[in-house]
């Protein structure tokens, strides 16, 4: 067994330099602290700007106070996959929670959105079914998509157009999902969901949707984008992540209670992964607790993402079209995108350089994002630090 590794070694070696050469190799940082609006890292305190804690709840006492008492309670595993014995009080509290701030009859969670995604959209579709996904998906939708069997076409990014000319040709009564974003994780944008929901009722279709990061900022209320688009009925499939504004980890889904009943029986890595600790579940109990209670937190959210925004425009900052805390500032060049990083971060800001596959060729970025933590003083700092590191590469 060894010996095989070993002989695959110089494959390995080759594809790591091949990354290398692209200027697409990734390499790991280890920060030393809390992921607040400042972190440690290499010994340096550093402005943070690629978070997607954008409430603050990773450290809000509340939530540490929550998942430190239910350890205390429960241990720090649940021993067993739910359907065994690791169903605990804080994974059924946390259900029943959700359900009630998302106004659905129940809700489940998993270990973690991309497992998700890529169980319950197997469980929607199979081969004889059609799937048409926004291009920019996130990779966990695609890969379920995939997973699933079914035909897949992948539809422009947001052309509604395009999506239509897509279920027009399809076969009469061919079961099709439509799959897409709410708010989408790498361009800031939000899915065109009013027309969505009209399409989808127009031909027959289904619609599911990943709000993994309009949950918790996006709505009156911080339900989402499902909520900020006034569709909520009117989404038979949406899941969501407890990691982004929850501050917490893992994934979800809501619906009625005969749709999770069905995915209890039938979701692959739902049945068979062990449950998230119950820290993590009262951690984001206490969360959605916090973001019904505090929605100051939301309009500090907003207020930061406008100084920061405006800011970045004045200094001459290429913006993607943004409606979101996430501000891409296309780059292209991936190489070029690594020293805006780099010279970022010999600013004193952390905002690391995203490049394919996880956005598309040509599209290599910084992608900062802001939060409700995040004091003007900070913001202002980073402007300077962002102002000097693109002259330093002649961007702005």
């Amino acid at each position: 067994m060894f010996g095989l590794v070993k002989a695959r070694a110089p494959m390995f070696e080759k594809h790591l330099q091949k990354l290398d050469d692209q200027h697409l190799l990734r390499r790991l940082r280890t920060i030393a602290s809390a992921t607040g609006p400042t972190v440690t890292l290499d010994g340096r305190d550093i402005i943070l700007l690629s978070s997607n804690n954008y409430l603050g709840l990773a450290t809000h006492p509340t939530v540490v106070n929550a998942a430190i008492e239910a350890t205390r309670r429960y241990g720090a595993g649940a021993g067993a996959a739910r359907l065994v014995c690791g169903t605990l009080t804080p994974h059924e509290t946390l259900e029943r929670t959700l359900a009630g701030f998302k106004g659905t009859e129940a809700a489940l969670t998993f270990a973690a959105g991309y497992l998700a995604n890529i169980s319950v959209i197997p469980a929607l579709i199979g081969k004889d079914g059609l799937i048409l996904a926004d291009r920019l998906c996130h990779a966990s939708l695609i890969d379920g998509c995939r997973l699933s069997g079914a035909t897949f076409r992948v539809y422009h990014h947001r052309d509604m157009n395009h999506l239509e000319q897509l279920l027009a040709r399809r076969p009469a009564g061919r079961r099709t999902l439509i799959v897409t974003d709410g708010l989408f994780s790498m361009d800031g944008d939000i899915a065109p969901m009013k027309d969505l929901v009209q399409l989808a009722e127009r031909y027959g279709a289904e619609l599911y949707v990943d709000d993994a990061h309009g949950t918790g900022i996006l709505g009156r209320t911080g339900r989402g984008t499902l909520e900020h688009c006034e569709v909520e009925s009117r989404v038979p499939y949406h899941m969501g992540t407890l990691s982004k504004a929850l501050g917490s980890a893992g994934g979800y889904v809501t619906g009625s209670a005969t749709f999770i009943a069905y995915l209890v029986n039938t979701c692959r890595a739902f049945i068979y992964t062990t449950a998230p600790p119950p820290a993590t579940a009262a951690a984001a109990t206490a969360a959605i607790q916090v973001i019904e209670q505090e929605p100051q937190r939301r309009a500090s959210l907003w207020r930061n993402r406008e100084r920061l925004a405006q800011g970045l425009l004045r200094l001459g900052f290429r913006l993607a079209a943004s409606e979101s805390p996430i501000l891409p500032v296309i780059i292209g060049d991936p190489d070029r995108a690594m020293k805006l990083a780099q010279a970022l971060l010999a600013q004193g800001v952390y905002a690391p350089a995203i490049r394919p596959p996880t956005v598309p060729p040509a599209t290599s970025r910084i992608r900062f994002t802001i939060t409700a933590d995040h004091t003007d003083e900070q913001i202002d700092r980073a402007l300077i630090a962002a102002e000097q590191a693109g002259r330093s590469i002649n961007l702005i």
